[in-house]
């Protein structure tokens, strides 16, 4: 089964300081059909003003990873954990038995965009736990980098559940395979440009989702630069 998520049926959200898409039901934008994938419960697609951010507020068991992809992104929370996450940065906050944190833009001039990706853990209650990791995009062009997995596995972060995230990069004519293992679920998403995945076009904010789907994907970019993540998830 694959299952489709065009970026415009996404929930939106403007308040000004920030510009949101939501693939998932979150905060007051509430669709039943589409409260999560398996495992992976949050995809927003966040821009947030100079100046602008989330102030303080509190989480518990959901693993919360941000991927900058352009500007800068300042983080606080009361583990003691802080600092700023740059485009090609990946941030890992597990919030374990609970934690505060904020994230607010770093720049006084600039917008900063970055994707907030919620994953259900595997285990509850447990102490929180941060990470944050840069991967050069352009090192990953037409191959796959893995950015986060169970293993920390190829240099990624380590994270609390069995489920990975691998990005490519591809310029007009590139081309990558993703290989499907029917036993997992996985969710395709375009960050940024175009791309012909097995004979459907995406642009940006389009999604699909691959349930009990088996063999090989072939990805193609179709634009200047895209920049394409494939989710594999627990089946």
């Amino acid at each position: 089964m694959i299952v489709e998520r065009p970026s415009a049926a996404r929930g939106e959200v403007d308040l000004g300081w920030l510009r949101s898409r939501h693939t998932f039901s979150f905060g007051h934008y509430h669709d039943p059909a589409w409260m999560g994938f398996g495992a992976l419960r949050v995809i927003n697609d966040d821009t947030v003003a100079p100046g602008g951010g989330f102030a303080p507020h509190r989480h518990a068991n959901m693993e919360i990873i941000s991927v900058v992809l352009d500007g800068a992104l300042a983080h606080k929370d009361s583990a003691g954990n802080e600092g700023v996450i740059r485009a090609g940065d990946v941030q890992w906050m597990s919030a374990g038995h609970g934690v505060e944190h904020s994230e607010y833009n770093a720049s006084g001039t600039e917008p900063v965009h970055f994707l907030q990706v919620w994953i259900q853990p595997d285990r509850l209650n447990a102490q929180p736990a941060y990470a944050q990791q840069s991967f050069d995009p352009d090192a990953r062009r037409a191959r796959w980098a893995t950015l986060f997995s169970a293993d920390g596995a190829d240099g990624s972060i380590a994270i609390r559940q069995q489920a990975s995230l691998r990005a490519t990069r591809l310029h007009a004519g590139d081309v990558a395979t993703a290989a499907l293992d029917p036993a997992r679920r996985y969710w395709l998403h375009v960050a940024a440009g175009g791309i012909e995945a097995g004979g459907r076009e995406l642009q940006a904010g389009d999604a699909l989702g691959f349930v009990d789907e088996s063999g090989a994907l072939p990805l193609r970019g179709i634009g200047d630069r895209s920049d394409v993540l494939l989710f594999e998830l627990p089946g």
